[in-house]
């Protein structure tokens, strides 16, 4: 049976690529060493100049028209092939502010300052450097393969994904209108809880709407010793963060997703001073633009109301302000993902495809689907876990690590073969 599988793999595999998919093969050395030099030199969000510079020169080289510094840091690659589909494929640049951790040889020990002047460590730690070689494989087959698949190609090298800016900065520099407005967008995101090999998809909301939000309450600071002279603003904080989980579990219907997380609580200095104020941090997370809405206002509303109970004068009130640029929900258009995933079946086999469940991470890819143009997008999930250490950390009931730990780190050479197939074939699907 195990043999039938795998001719039945390699001939569906022979049907979609001809007898040019051997060439992916020949393009992995070439591009392992393209990887590691990326995840050794990780640069942080709007500051990715070096990865963009060497991303433009492989385009050109591939016979790519280029335009750099575009909506930033951004670069726009643009292949014409006759008449046939408008086509978007996406790669981001940026780095997080991590130290890494891992053991392998090309282990990044990069510092830079980022654009609030800070220095930090930097990782590849979301697998942006795997998602950059996978972009450049993809192009350099349709470049070099012509005769499979015609229409017009659009690789965007895009800055700050991390940040949620990125996507937002390159549409409002006039991506559509200088260029074209594309029939479909298509970009791939590592998984880090699967083997190697594997793709998994999701139709409809894949991803959530993302705010990052500051709330800072202001009292009346004094000793600790005599608190009926002070308005605490940590008792008035520590309510807050109470009060405000029935926005979720009162407030919005339990058939919409939604989260609200304080993940940073500031305030004081020392046991016996009661501080003048308290600052907050806080994560929004939804589908629906009305429930994102709908947070924000009773996030303000349920502020005040506390700030009101301790007396606090109005123009003191806190004031709940949304910190960076907010990541819109990704929608994977149903109709454009059922056209590509057959095709993903033939190549790998029913067995690799996994049509997996929505999250509440972000990732700013569903911006290119928001815009008047209502173009149709898909982001598809490309597994990068090696096989051995996938197998001996489910034998040892362990937790693989996840994106954005210090640990994460892909199997490359499976990986950039299995996503590069992947694209190549999405592409092909929509020449149909």
């Amino acid at each position: 049976m195990k043999q039938f599988l795998l001719i039945f793999i390699l001939f569906s595999s022979a049907a979609i690529f001809g007898q040019n998919e051997k060439d992916i093969k020949t393009y992995i050395p070439e591009l392992l060493t393209t990887y590691k030099h990326l995840h050794q030199n990780p640069e942080l969000s709007y500051l990715e100049k070096n990865t963009a510079k060497l991303l433009a020169k492989k385009m050109r080289s591939y016979g790519f028209k280029v335009t750099e510094n575009f909506g930033g840091t951004g670069i726009v690659a643009i292949l014409k092939n006759g008449k046939g589909p408008k086509i978007l494929i996406r790669t981001d640049m940026d780095a997080l502010p991590i130290l890494e951790k891992t053991d392998v040889a090309y282990a990044s020990k990069v510092k830079q300052k980022d654009i609030e002047g800070i220095e930090r460590p930097v990782m590849h730690a979301c697998g942006h450097d795997m998602h950059m070689s996978i972009w450049l494989g993809t192009a350099k087959y349709l470049a070099n393969h012509k005769k499979e698949w015609k229409g017009s190609i659009m690789m965007i090298g895009q800055p700050a994904e991390e940040r949620g800016g990125g996507s937002d900065a390159m549409l409002k520099a006039g991506l559509y209108q200088k260029f074209f407005i594309p029939d479909y967008a298509l970009a791939i995101h590592i998984r880090s809880n699967l083997p190697a090999g594997t793709i998994s998809y999701c139709p409809g909301y894949a991803m959530a709407n993302v705010d990052m939000a500051q709330i800072k309450f202001i009292g009346r600071g004094g000793h600790g010793a005599y608190p009926h002279g002070t308005i605490d603003p940590i008792v008035m904080a520590a309510q807050f963060v109470t009060d405000m989980q029935t926005i979720v579990s009162r407030e919005i219907s339990p058939t919409d997703p939604a989260v609200v997380t304080v993940g940073s609580f500031h305030g004081g200095t020392k046991g016996n001073i009661i501080p003048s104020e308290v600052d907050l941090e806080l994560t929004i997370r939804s589908y629906k633009d009305e429930v994102r809405n709908h947070i924000i206002k009773a996030l303000q509303r349920k502020a005040n109301a506390i700030a009101a109970s301790y007396r606090v004068p109005k123009d003191k009130y806190p004031i709940v302000k949304l910190k960076d640029v907010y990541t819109p929900a990704l929608y994977n258009n149903p109709e454009l993902v059922q056209q590509i995933i057959p095709n993903f079946k033939k190549l790998f086999g029913n067995n690799k495809i996994i049509k997996a469940e929505p999250v509440m991470g972000g990732e700013d890819f569903g911006r290119f689907g928001k815009t008047k143009e209502k173009v149709p997008i898909f982001m598809f999930f490309v597994s990068v876990v090696n096989q051995a250490k996938y197998d001996s950390y489910k034998k040892a009931g362990k937790i693989l690590p996840s994106l954005h730990s210090d640990l994460m780190i892909p199997d490359p050479e499976p990986s950039l073969e299995t996503g590069i197939k992947a694209m190549v074939s999405a592409v092909k699907s929509l020449n149909k």
